[in-house]
């Protein structure tokens, strides 16, 4: 008789966090094994024929594939409920190569405006080099995205909520316009982790991961994760990732898997303590606004309930009057609160994207969407939450 647990399908997510793609050893270890090799071995000359050409299951060199590695991508695939998952060196790598993996001159991508520094430099510097035409609109106005998928597409790129503004899109609408025009749908799902938001549910084609962010969420190392149908990732994305070389680390990807234990608790903690400190915030003197999903004053709430769990995620972006130097006045005064460009760490982190994330990108597009001279954004973390209201409000007081 089979057990309702025999089937994964009902485990829940954590319990998935937790024991997914476990695969133990002969020597029957607790902690997941960590296979710190490059290549293996095969029997007989004939095994390794059979290998290469798949008719033998097995591992053939770790930019391939390796125990360790896979352990991950499944653990990720089945939290993300996804058909396939294949990890990368880094986000960047996952993001570029869930692009690269399906494009070709001649090609057409529509992606939202704000975006990430380096991926806007993806997007629009480094693809249409090799002869992509790129389009950007404004995320959340849908007769932009109408207008701009009205000829055919092949790609749409999007993040949602964006960085660093945490503008929200609508990702049912948007991929109903983009699979009418003929393009597939690439979501990068970093601020909202895969706890918060689904987007393979809501219509998205592919889902991208920094893991640095949420997955390690303590500042350890460097990952990525492409997450999509088998088809996807069999016939686009494994073959470009097999001969371009961004795989990931297997010492990575055990740290990685270990991150994913206590994913959901560390993202549950960090919400409510974001969205506790984005209430006070918006008390504070010397903060001209206060951007987050999960309070009722961001424009987008009703979006939120709708695609987002109803939870506003770990980030927060916020306004300082007095532009670029109040904004580092305020960072510099603060105690616990660390300086830094990363995201999603156990540690509250502060950085100031016009001079850091999003340097390189033009005062015109920086203002377009939204990074002011006095805009920070805020990733929040574990400390206690009367600490941190306490490090704000100590830091604005004396940067007026």
């Amino acid at each position: 008789m089979t057990h309702l647990l025999d089937d994964i399908s009902n485990w829940s997510p954590e319990t998935r966090l937790v024991r997914g793609g476990l695969d133990r050893s002969a020597q029957g270890e607790t902690s997941e094994a960590l296979f710190l090799n490059s290549g293996f071995v095969y029997e007989t000359a004939a095994d390794a024929e059979a290998r290469f050409k798949g008719e033998q299951d097995g591992f053939i060199y770790s930019r391939y594939g390796n125990p360790t590695v896979a352990m991950f991508e499944e653990r990720l695939r089945l939290l993300e409920g996804a058909e396939a998952c294949f990890a990368t060196a880094s986000g960047m790598a996952a993001v570029f190569a869930s692009l690269m993996s399906q494009l070709k001159s001649g090609d057409r991508l529509v992606a939202s405006r704000a975006l990430f520094g380096s991926c806007h430099h993806i997007i629009t510097q480094i693809l249409p080099r090799f002869g992509v035409e790129t389009v950007l609109v404004d995320g959340g106005d849908l007769d932009q995205w109408a207008e701009a998928l009205s000829p055919c597409a092949d790609v749409v790129f999007l993040e949602t909520p964006a960085n660093p503004t945490l503008e929200l899109i609508d990702l049912r609408a948007v991929s109903d316009l983009a699979h009418k025009a003929g393009a597939t749908v690439v979501v990068d799902n970093v601020f909202a982790t895969p706890m918060l938001q689904k987007p393979l549910e809501l219509g998205a084609d592919v889902v991208v991961y920094s893991a640095t962010k949420h997955i390690d969420g303590q500042g350890r190392c460097l990952g990525g994760a492409v997450l999509s149908s088998q088809a996807f990732i069999d016939e686009k994305l494994m073959p470009f990732m097999r001969h371009t070389g961004p795989s990931l680390s297997p010492f990575n990807a055990w740290v990685l898997v270990k991150g994913l234990e206590t994913l959901s608790l560390r993202v549950e903690k960090m919400c409510a303590n974001a969205l506790a400190l984005a209430r006070h915030l918006e008390t504070l003197p010397g903060i001209a606004r206060v951007s987050y999903p999960g309070l009722e004053s961001f424009p987008q709430a009703a979006l939120v309930r709708e695609q987002m769990s109803g939870i506003g995620g770990t980030l927060i972006a916020f306004e300082i009057a007095g532009g670029k130097e109040a904004a580092f006045r305020c960072m510099d005064r603060l105690k616990i609160v660390d300086i830094s460009n990363n995201l999603g760490d156990s540690k509250s982190l502060i950085t100031h994207p016009q001079t850091t994330t999003h340097r390189a990108i033009s005062d015109q597009e920086r203002a377009a969407i939204g990074v002011t001279a006095g805009l920070v954004r805020l990733s929040v973390g574990l400390e206690g939450i009367d600490d941190l209201k306490a490090d704000f409000t100590q830091a604005l007081a004396g940067c007026g």
